[in-house]
């Protein structure tokens, strides 16, 4: 009883403070906030805020208020989605400076020693001069002439790929998702993760599946009352301090495992090249400093589909088509390569189609102001992380106000009907003129916003990297094998459904059942045959 009442008492504080730094904010500004759903009182929006499928109930905000970008707040967190392209664009990309900040969530704090201890990760990381650091390193390392540096690390994977397809086909998404995992390791640090059983693997699969979902606004309280994560973790309804102190034994274990691998490489010479590897190299011979360390050390601990084969089961005129391409242009008498990209436009726009029909992150990652704004009439407050410190000094619960600048892809932009003809059918050649050659419009969305001018903002560091290994798993698994819908034992087809798994921030399709068929022998000693 003392709890809830104890719990009742903070959340009244909260919502008072909130109503002294609202109106400290609204002497300087008459403009109203954006619209959305009248908040309660005390909890704000609180029960308003979904927890599952989130992006259709942001656009369904959008219908209902009759507009582009909706809005609404509570216990301190504040969220303004922008669900139409030209907003997202005008503030994301053409006003970065002032929007390429992150969320300061607790849960996400180093130093507290039952949180989550990612706020080493670079896309997590606050709009700083730490922040710039390890983006000039990102850059200099990721750009789009580097990232062919990690070309022969993306063909091994992929053809081992290609060999657990050819031998295990009924566990594709398992290993779609080794590919995921096995390539950072090896470019970063040199690891050479083998099976599933590797502790890196269940380490980091474990890791993102809690870490994700203790993110997303409504995730956990302990982003709203910091004082929570001193809860006891085996005390009732603790879940998020036992899920944070989770999250954070993991993720010391995927940095400790490959760290201590190639430390140890380093030292016997036995070292393949690799980011950390390198720089280890380095600074053994003295060319390096404590602080380029740190950023390295954190990048490559960042940068860690099944909607491809779904849509190719479903699409199989599109995969003949493409293998068409691919026949003409490679041959069958070896794999493709990078050298292959620009003359294979169909396979390239069916690349493209993927990942506007289904983006992994349909909502992005939130932003945040570092100054007021104004934005068609609207109020758009900066995070107020500096008008209330005063109150997380005298008491320790700081309710946070934010705001969270989310770019729902999925039904919205992606799937504009101002942006897109026939939004809903997957159609590769949107990307083609008239000749079947690649539009001038290179860019995929996917991979984020903000970039200004030639300025690289919170846009996704490693989308070169991104972009060749979706590529070359899409053109290789196309090049190889017949990918259809399965079937009963009576030989019927099975329908595959049009749903999606929500798991925090990420999407992911639901599991289903399709089959691969290599398309000849030869094929088959090919893959047999790939280094």
């Amino acid at each position: 009883m003392s709890s809830y009442i104890s719990f009742l008492l903070g959340a009244l504080f909260i919502w008072f403070v909130q109503k002294v730094i609202a109106l400290r904010q609204r002497r300087y500004s008459n403009a109203p906030y954006p619209p959305g759903p009248k908040p309660k009182p005390l909890i704000g929006n609180a029960l308003d805020f979904p927890t599952s499928r989130a992006p259709e109930t942001y656009l369904e905000w959008g219908k209902k208020y009759q507009s582009d970008f909706v809005f609404g707040s509570a216990l301190g967190t504040s969220a303004l989605v922008l669900n139409k392209l030209e907003d997202a664009d005008e503030l994301l990309d053409r006003r970065a400076r002032k929007y390429s900040d992150r969320p300061a969530l607790p849960v996400l704090k180093l130093s507290a020693p039952l949180r989550m201890d990612w706020e080493w990760n670079v896309a997590a990381q606050r709009y700083g001069l730490r922040w710039r650091f390890h983006r000039t390193l990102c850059q200099q390392h990721f750009r789009a002439v580097a990232a062919r540096n990690y070309y022969p690390h993306i063909l091994e994977k992929t053809h081992d790929m290609l060999g657990r397809l050819l031998r295990d086909p009924e566990h594709f998404e398992e290993h779609n998702k080794m590919l995921s995992i096995s390539l950072p390791m090896a470019t970063m640090y040199g690891y050479n993760v083998q099976s599933f059983d590797d502790p890196c693997i269940v380490a980091a699969d474990e890791s993102t599946r809690l870490g994700t979902s203790l993110v997303i606004p409504g995730g956990t309280w302990i982003n709203v009352i910091p004082a929570l994560a001193k809860i006891p973790s085996w005390f009732p309804g603790a879940w998020g301090v036992r899920s944070a102190k989770k999250v954070r034994e993991l993720t010391n274990e995927i940095q400790r495992i490959p760290l201590e691998f190639v430390k140890k490489a380093v030292e016997n010479g036995s070292a393949v090249p690799s980011l950390v590897g390198d720089f280890l190299k380095r600074k053994k011979e003295g060319n390096a400093t404590e602080e380029e360390e740190d950023a390295i050390l954190n990048i490559a601990n960042t940068v860690y589909s099944g909607a491809f084969y779904y849509l190719m089961a479903i699409n199989p005129e599109i995969q003949k088509k493409a293998q068409d391409e691919i026949d003409r242009v490679v041959g069958t008498g070896r794999l493709p390569n990078f050298d292959d990209r620009p003359a294979l436009p169909y396979v390239e726009a069916l690349y493209r189609e993927v990942l506007r029909l289904a983006p992994p992150v349909p909502l992005g990652l939130p932003h945040t102001l570092t100054e007021d704004d104004y934005y068609k009439g609207y109020f758009i407050p900066k995070g107020a992380l500096s008008n209330a410190q005063w109150f997380y000094r005298i008491s320790g619960c700081f309710g946070h106000w934010l705001i969270y600048i989310s770019i729902y892809f999925d039904r919205a932009m992606s799937r504009d009907e101002e942006l897109h003809q026939d939004p809903l059918v997957f159609k590769p050649e949107r990307y083609l003129d008239e000749r079947g050659n690649l539009r001038n419009d290179t860019r995929v969305i996917a991979y984020g916003f903000g970039r200004r001018l030639n300025i690289a903002y919170r846009v996704c560091a490693g989308k070169h990297i991104a972009s060749a290994t979706v590529w070359m798993a899409v053109a290789s698994v196309l090049a190889c094998f017949n990918i259809g819908k399965a079937k009963d034992d009576l030989g019927n087809e099975l329908d595959i459904k049009d749903d999606y798994d929500d798991f925090g921030v990420l999407r992911h399709k639901t599991q289903f059942k399709c089959t691969f068929v290599p398309r000849s022998s030869a094929i088959q000693d090919l893959i047999h045959a790939a280094p």
